[in-house]
């Protein structure tokens, strides 16, 4: 397909250096010069005066990419996932607080969509009053059509309203450790929902946890910049977080790539959460399949090796009426 091809020219040489390249390459320069760590705050606040030898240490300590696999997953560079985190809840501290929407507003979102299995891209609006009680979208007549919300959101059920999510939320300490506490004994996600005739499952508590952070992260229209900060900062606490450099959503953007990695995971895809690198909000998603997916029973795998699954939200605000795009 022409778009894996490109993927596979994407990039072939190592990226010039950015914030994602010089934020570590700072952090090694100040622990050389001082003798002994610090805390990440302190470096943080003295590295502007370092620019240039920074900038020498990075040109010389410059980590090499990954090869690119057959298959056409583009390369990419791992990066220090403390520090880009750390860096993360600094850029996200310093945001403007946004108003707590009224019940009566609409949560508008644009996303993209590119399954595996196809070349076409596939864009779609929703509008959902932020009570639940409406939604709205486009029709294939053109026409935007507005009604009741099919299903009756409950506060038990895993498929919040945006209000809903909104109280969930505002209820989070800041606290990093104690924000990763109450996410992981947060009955709602232990219970959740799930699909009639599927057993149960309880996925371990760092795993639930990385979920539910990114969930909220994904969620970031009207989030308070202390609290989303201090996301990035539990985030960080939990074990086997990875961040990659140069990971494309749908709409064909580069960005970082988080993704949780487990000892002795026996995924076949490896699902990344892609972050803009300058702003750090939430850009999309990009399942790669590792290897053919065939699960037990099935004579097919349902994705081979190398296929790639992604999406792209282009757009989550408040607006004041359904068709409205802010």
């Amino acid at each position: 397909m022409d778009d894996l091809r490109s993927l596979r020219a994407w990039r072939a040489e190592v990226p010039e250096p950015g914030q994602e390249w010089i934020i570590p390459q700072r952090r090694r320069l100040l622990t050389r010069i001082r003798g002994r760590g610090r805390a990440l705050g302190r470096r943080l606040l003295v590295i502007g005066a370092l620019g240039a030898a920074a900038a020498l240490a990075v040109a010389t300590l410059r980590p090499e990419p990954s090869t690119p696999d057959r298959e056409g997953t583009p390369p990419v560079v791992r990066l220090d996932s403390s520090v880009v985190l750390a860096h993360a809840a600094e850029v996200a501290g310093r945001r403007r607080s946004a108003q707590v929407p009224l019940p009566t507003q609409w949560q508008y979102t644009k996303t993209l969509d590119k399954q595996p299995t196809s070349d076409t891209i596939v864009t779609r609006e929703h509008w959902m009053r932020y009570d639940g009680m409406q939604t709205a979208g486009f029709g294939e007549d053109g026409k935007l059509h507005v009604g009741p919300e099919e299903d009756p959101r409950d506060p038990g059920d895993d498929d919040l309203t945006p209000q809903q999510y909104d109280a969930k939320l505002r209820e989070l300490p800041t606290d990093p450790k104690k924000l990763l506490a109450k996410v992981t004994g947060d009955r709602h996600w232990i219970e959740g929902a799930r699909e009639e005739g599927v057993p149960r499952s309880v996925a371990p508590a760092n795993v639930r946890a990385y979920h539910v952070i990114m969930l909220y992260l994904s969620r970031y229209g009207t989030m308070p910049p202390k609290l989303e900060a201090a996301m990035y900062r539990a985030l960080a606490l939990i074990p086997g977080v990875r961040i990659e450099q140069g990971v494309r959503d749908a709409a064909g953007r580069s960005g970082l790539g988080v993704w949780l990695e487990r000892t002795g995971d026996a995924w076949a895809n490896r699902e990344y959460k892609i972050l803009d690198p300058a702003t750090y909000r939430y850009l999309g998603s990009r399942m790669v399949w590792l290897r053919d997916d065939l699960p037990p029973g099935m004579s097919r795998p349902v994705a081979r090796k190398g296929a790639v699954w992604s999406t792209a939200l282009l757009s989550s605000v408040i607006v004041d009426r359904p068709g409205q795009r802010g």
